[in-house]
């Protein structure tokens, strides 16, 4: 092996990022446990393999497949993170959290509080969700703002692998229930991003100021990012600054990031995957409103899914989606506002 072999650098997909978060927290803490549909790796190690392996490694007893009971992997996760382990349990789906609401919302939500802060619960849920790929109204919705609602949540998304990693062990070790929600799309589109150092983590409740800009802030998270990213590198050939900022964690939401960046550049684009309705760009665009309202050059603008579900024909989704031109109709929308 020579030396520019040596120096190159690995990249990795999501379900490689979340399964090389999953090896070290196992490895690292023997209360860590994993469990979900089709897991284990007798069952492929999970339906995008990002268990693969692991059962092997661990054992049955730490990596298990479960039936197909959402109600019973979140009940399962709450008992064993209130005993005293650090579960890890897989949703598939997001669409099939609603089974399983009772359990998040009545129990890992609240039992820290109504127990006078003696009981924790420190699981983490793994799911995935994302319009694009033709999977239909009950396997693509982004739930991110239902979630975000309850107190006592932490609800996390990532922009790429690299962030993936980051911040799902950051979700592991954290000792209040996190939901880690995945992007179906960017599996299927092959995304990859710098493999980080082991050990590496990101703070949760903690935004990232992804692109430096002085013109407009971009404010988003998860797959949009990218696009948010695109769109800025393309508008700097036209001598347009574009900030953008990666919120990584919805809530805790840090809106000191956030204010502080628009009260630089004065405009504000906020674009999410989920729809636009009661979605969390509203409560963004609230607080900025509310903080910076006679400093705006611009009103606030959204961009986000129309407000239908999420349509199984191919012409429909996409007819459905944002998209960058929407973003970048946005964009210029805000710059040339009064």
């Amino acid at each position: 092996m020579n030396a520019a072999t040596d120096t190159k650098v690995r990249m990795i997909t999501g379900p490689e990022a979340a399964n090389m978060a999953l090896d070290e927290a196992l490895a690292a803490d023997p209360h860590v446990l994993v469990f979900g549909e089709d897991v284990a790796d007798g069952q492929g190690g999970g339906i995008v393999h990002g268990t693969k392996g692991l059962s092997a490694k661990y054992g049955d007893l730490r990596v298990r497949s479960t039936p197909i009971s959402e109600q019973a992997i979140l009940g399962a996760a709450v008992g064993a993170a209130v005993a005293g382990m650090r579960p890890v349990a897989e949703i598939m789906l997001m669409n099939f959290l609603t089974v399983g609401m009772d359990q998040l919302v009545n129990h890992a939500a609240k039992i820290r509080f109504m127990s006078g802060g003696q009981t924790g619960v420190p699981l983490t849920i793994r799911t995935m969700s994302g319009a694009g790929g033709g999977f239909g109204g009950q396997h693509s919705d982004m739930l991110e703002a239902w979630l975000a609602h309850v107190p006592g949540l932490k609800v996390v998304v990532p922009s790429d692998p690299t962030e993936w990693k980051g911040l799902l062990t950051a979700c592991i070790f954290d000792d209040n229930p996190c939901v880690f929600i995945e992007s179906t799309m960017m599996v299927m589109t092959g995304m990859k991003t710098p493999a980080p150092e082991p050990g590496y983590s990101i703070p949760l409740g903690k935004a990232n100021v992804a692109r430096v800009g002085t013109d407009v802030s971009v404010i988003g998270y998860g797959r949009p990012i990218a696009d948010a990213h695109s769109l800025a590198e393309r508008l700097a050939g036209e001598g347009i600054s574009v900030e953008v900022i990666d919120l990584r964690t919805i809530a805790p939401l840090d809106m000191k990031t956030v204010l502080a960046s628009v009260a630089k550049t004065k405009r504000a684009v906020i674009v999410h995957e989920a729809v636009r309705s009661f979605g969390v760009g509203a409560e963004i665009a609230a607080h900025i409103n509310e903080e910076l309202f006679g400093q705006l050059a611009a009103p606030v603008r959204r961009v986000a899914s129309k407000n239908t579900p999420v349509p199984y024909s191919s012409s429909l989704e996409k007819a459905f989606m944002w998209n960058e031109a929407d973003l970048e109709s946005a964009v210029r929308s805000t710059l040339a506002g009064k």
